[in-house]
């Protein structure tokens, strides 16, 4: 997606705004429910990018486009991210406990430190993600040939 300058602008105002102005911004537009990491997220041109494809079209972000988000550290405990593409995501050592995950395409996604004990995930994407240290706990929805490649990877599956 090319963005124009403007949607540039509009970006980068919004992750330099306070958690609280941002969750105001949120709710005007109608995307209060994704607070939850919209409110969190960094300052970085990947994230300005990301901002602007929920704010160009608000009616898509049931399923986020995510791809290429930088949200490292975070703790995003209880997210819902259902259908989300987080295609080379930057969720190194970020929190996900009991996230919803269902369907998400985690294709060479930054995982490494993550926790993600709890998390639902029937039916995600693994190709080339970086794993080393995640936390699956029991890996709720993963299958057992996903499990063995995850942990030859160096994930960690524990309860």
């Amino acid at each position: 997606m090319q963005l124009t300058q403007n949607n540039y602008q509009i970006g980068k105002q919004f992750l330099l705004q306070a958690p609280q102005e941002r969750l105001l911004t949120l709710k005007q537009v109608g995307l209060g429910r994704y607070a939850d990491f919209l409110t969190k997220m960094p300052l970085t041109e990947a994230n300005v990018a990301c901002v602007m494809r929920f704010f160009n079209n608000p009616s898509r972000a049931k399923f986020p486009n995510l791809q290429a988000v930088e949200l490292p550290d975070l703790v995003l405990d209880g997210v819902n991210f259902i259908r989300g593409n987080l295609s080379d995501a930057n969720l190194s050592g970020s929190s996900l406990i009991d996230a919803d995950l269902i369907f998400a395409n985690f294709t060479g996604a930054n995982l490494s430190n993550a926790n993600l004990r709890g998390a639902t995930l029937n039916e995600t994407i693994w190709q080339g993600a970086i794993v080393e240290n995640c936390n699956f706990g029991t890996g709720i929805g993963i299958t057992n040939q996903q499990r063995q490649e995850l942990i030859s990877r160096g994930a960690v599956f524990m309860g």
